[in-house]
């Protein structure tokens, strides 16, 4: 099936894969090749890629994403989304450090818009780390 991942940007990754798993608001969904057509709301998370049905999880890509819009049609699997980094994009020690930021930020927000902002970011930054952190445990 194809994964297409499409962000404001622009496309990040157009190509054939095997199986997509996702974030979701019920929990991690797998999409398989021949899954039932299904739109659906993605959340901020991690979202793994496996190309090949023999690959092992030691070959899975992984990609830090934010909320979107999942359809699933036939052979497609379309995910549009506001930002999505690639594991080997993402500095950790950079990502690490705007965590930090947003932490700061949150303990510092004095209106309910700076509290939701920096709650933002926290997400975002704790989701680049996580992918980060898969990233470098699958390379060893």
């Amino acid at each position: 099936m194809q994964l297409e991942l499409v962000t404001l940007l622009g496309e990040k990754f157009n190509e054939p894969v095997y199986e997509v798993m996702i974030p979701t608001a019920s929990g991690e969904i797998a999409v398989f090749p021949g899954h039932e057509p299904l739109i659906s709301i993605a959340m901020p998370g991690v979202l793994s890629v496996r190309r090949q049905k023999i690959d092992d999880d030691e070959h899975l890509e992984y990609f830090a994403i934010s909320g979107g819009v999942i359809e699933v049609s036939g052979k497609r699997v379309r995910i549009l989304v506001d930002e999505a980094d690639a594991a080997p994009d993402i500095i950790e020690a950079e990502s690490r450090a705007a965590l930090e930021a947003a932490m700061q930020l949150r303990d510092n927000a004095k209106s309910q818009m700076e509290l939701e902002k920096a709650t933002r970011l926290i997400d975002r930054h704790a989701v680049r780390l996580k992918v980060a952190g898969l990233r470098r445990h699958h390379r060893r």
